[in-house]
């Protein structure tokens, strides 16, 4: 693995982590406490080519490679993971499933509007009662001849009040049981999609998180990603290129509450000189940066992976599990080391540590990372 970055790595990186401060720092502890969508840094977003960052430039995108958008997310992360989330899904699951395995009239048609931020999307697959067992679906889009109909309910959705557009899974014949599912792009225009009410949420609160009903929505053939059966494989295909964008996510939380902490442990005095000189707070500094850059590798490994051309199931679950559960123990200690102050909005590290505990959860809870690298142990030893 190649440890160095380009030139175009580090301008990506020192863009992002300018943008970040500069526009989604200021007003980023009020969109939290009043859950307002960021409507207007999202917009910035899409203008800076951030929300379609590996698409092709024949779509408008920005053709760059997995290791820049990771380092934009990281860098976003830092600051506003409401914003991040919004990112990862409209980038991972949405651009990324539809250029990939779209047919090229549904690339041409949706493509050139997401990764400008004019559309956003929303990747629907979670159901009540189908979460990490994505088999069970209980939508159902039934053949109809000419198009299908489409009924269910998902949540949990992210982008789910402010996307025009959603990928949905669903099952178009329960016999064939997870051969059965299919993929379908829907716009939220059409008859028959309502968003529910939003989440009220432990973090990422400024990001809309809805409940979505689709009653007899009539969905064009062409509409239907790959070929018939294809949805399963579709969603765990897409999910796997997800993850890396939510491992970014979990890196950027730990570093930036990392980088809080440092700040804050030089200059908070106790006992005649700066915490940070006072070895047990020195010490926690140092596990700290230690445990976030093993994360880093591993994101940057799956990243690499998957910019190689290779399977890159098992390394983005890697990355997940690890870089998430990073994210949930250094958010924890960066509040450790602000004392008091950690424990008040104004200081961003309790923020932090609140958004830090999704990473574990979307996109494949952390039981179910390791799962996915169990078998992947075991399927190459000849065991499973």
């Amino acid at each position: 693995m190649n440890f160095t970055l380009t030139e175009e790595h580090h301008a990506v990186q020192e863009a992002t982590r300018d943008f970040a401060r500069q526009e989604l720092l200021p007003g980023v502890i009020d969109r939290d406490r009043e859950m307002k969508y960021p409507a207007e840094q999202v917009k910035l977003m899409g203008e800076l080519g951030l929300l379609g960052m590996m698409v092709d430039p024949k779509y408008g995108g920005g053709g760059m490679d997995t290791i820049s958008y990771v380092l934009a997310m990281e860098e976003i992360s830092k600051i506003d993971n409401s914003c991040s989330v919004i990112m990862s899904v409209n980038n991972s699951l949405v651009c990324w499933g539809i250029e990939t395995f779209a047919s090229e009239e549904l690339k041409q048609e949706y493509l050139p509007k997401l990764v400008t931020g004019e559309w956003i999307g929303a990747f629907c697959l979670s159901e009540p009662e189908a979460g990490s067992d994505a088999t069970s679906q209980r939508t159902t889009a039934i053949d109809m001849g000419d198009h299908y109909l489409l009924n269910g309910t998902k949540n949990w959705i992210t982008n789910g009040g402010s996307s025009k557009l959603h990928v949905v899974i669903a099952q178009s014949d329960p016999s064939k049981k997870h051969r059965g599912i299919n993929a379908f792009i829907v716009e939220t225009s059409w008859d028959g999609v309502t968003i529910g009410a939003k989440e009220d949420k432990l973090g990422i609160r400024a990001s809309d998180t809805h409940t979505i009903m689709y009653s007899d929505v009539k969905v064009p053939k062409e509409n239907r990603i790959g070929d018939e059966g294809f949805g399963f494989k579709f969603a765990m295909k897409v999910l796997s290129g997800g993850r890396i964008g939510i491992a970014a996510q979990a890196l950027g939380i730990a570093a930036g509450a990392f980088e809080l902490a440092t700040a804050y442990a030089q200059e908070r005095e106790a006992f005649g000189k700066p915490i940070a000189k006072h070895q047990i707070i020195s010490f926690k500094l140092a596990d700290m940066a230690t445990q976030i850059q093993a994360a880093r590798l591993l994101v940057h490994k799956a990243a690499q992976t998957k910019d190689l051309g290779l399977d890159f199931t098992r390394a983005a679950a890697a990355a997940k599990v690890f870089a998430s559960e990073v994210a949930m123990r250094q958010t924890v200690e960066a509040v450790q080391i602000h004392g008091g102050y950690g424990f008040v909005k104004e200081y961003h590290v309790e923020r932090l540590m609140r958004d830090a505990k999704i990473t574990q959860i979307y996109e494949g809870t952390s039981e179910i990372q390791r799962l996915v690298i169990a078998r992947d142990i075991l399927r190459k030893a000849n065991l499973y």
